[in-house]
């Protein structure tokens, strides 16, 4: 190793920029759930088990949308409820 090493022509920021429409965060999950994950990844045959996560995430969302009206009736009536 050198003692010194010039870094005035370096950038700040990833080597490879990142796929647009995508975020990077940090989440807690149970060990169990991440482990269920990688084993579906490796009974494929490979892949990623963020990507898997990202599929199964985006599924539920889709299952679990309701019509406009139905949301509006429910949120109404919670909010009633909650008035006395």
């Amino acid at each position: 190793m050198r003692k010194a090493y010039d870094f005035s022509k370096g950038k700040r920021g990833p080597v490879v920029v990142p796929a647009g429409g995508k975020t990077r965060i940090t989440i807690r999950l149970d060990d169990e759930v991440i482990e269920w994950f990688k084993n579906q990844v490796d009974k494929a045959g490979g892949g990623n088990y963020q990507t898997l996560m990202n599929r199964a995430l985006r599924e539920y969302i889709t299952q679990r949308r309701e019509p406009l009206e139905e949301t509006l009736r429910r949120v109404v009536r919670e909010e009633l409820r909650h008035s006395g």
